[in-house]
C-alpha cells in the first residue's frame, strides 16, 4: 500500500493528494471523484500525512498503514463508519486487536473506517510493490550522483580560493 503523498487535513472532511506548493501554502487535489483542488495556508492548516499517522497500541504503536491491510484481507464487510459505535468497535477489535481501548475513541475508528472506504477504489492498494522498487531504484541512483558532482565542484573551488588570494597579494605589492 502506497500512501505517500496523502493528507489528512484538519477541519476538513475526506482525504488529499499532496501534488505541489507554492509561497502561501500546499496545493492540495481531493480523492474523492469530484477532484477539487484546494490550497491550504501553512500557517493555519494542519496536514497529517497517512505514512506518519500510528494508533495507539497497548504494547507499541500501530501504523494506520498496517490497520488498512487489515482491513483490506478481513473477510466480512466492512461496516459503513456511520455504522452504531459498538459494532464499529467491535470491528476494530477484529482487524486491529492491540489497539489501546481507553485512547482510541469510536470518532477515531470512525474517521479510520471512512478514510479506508475512500482509499479501497483507488489503486493504492496495488501500487507498494512498483512504489517500493521506483524509490530503491532512485535512491541508488541518487547516492551516486552526489559524491560524484561534489568532487568535481571541490577542485575548481579549490583552484578559485588558491589563484584569489595570489591575486590580491600582487595588487597589494604594486
Amino acid at each position: 500500500m502506497n500512501l505517500t503523498g496523502l493528507v489528512a487535513v484538519s477541519g476538513k472532511p475526506g482525504l488529499y493528494k499532496l501534488i505541489g506548493q507554492n509561497k502561501s501554502g500546499f496545493i492540495l487535489e481531493s480523492l474523492d471523484a469530484q477532484k477539487s483542488k484546494l490550497v491550504v495556508n501553512m500557517s493555519t492548516a494542519k496536514l497529517a500525512s497517512l505514512e506518519d499517522i500510528t494508533i495507539y497500541g497497548e504494547d507499541e504503536d500501530l501504523r494506520l498503514k498496517d490497520v488498512f491491510e487489515a482491513m483490506k484481507a478481513f473477510k466480512g464487510a466492512v461496516p459503513e463508519a456511520k455504522a452504531d459505535g459498538k459494532d464499529l468497535r467491535k470491528f476494530f477489535f477484529e482487524v486491529a486487536p492491540n489497539h489501546d481501548e481507553t485512547r482510541v475513541y469510536a470518532s477515531d475508528i470512525k474517521k479510520i473506517v471512512s478514510w479506508f472506504h475512500i482509499l479501497k477504489d483507488l489503486p493504492i492498494f496495488s501500487e507498494e510493490e512498483q512504489a517500493v522498487a521506483e524509490v530503491q531504484e532512485v535512491e541508488v541512483v541518487e547516492e551516486e550522483k552526489p559524491k560524484a558532482t561534489k568532487a568535481k565542484e571541490a577542485k575548481p573551488k579549490a583552484e578559485k580560493a588558491a589563484k584569489a588570494p595570489a591575486k590580491k597579494a600582487t595588487k597589494k605589492e604594486a
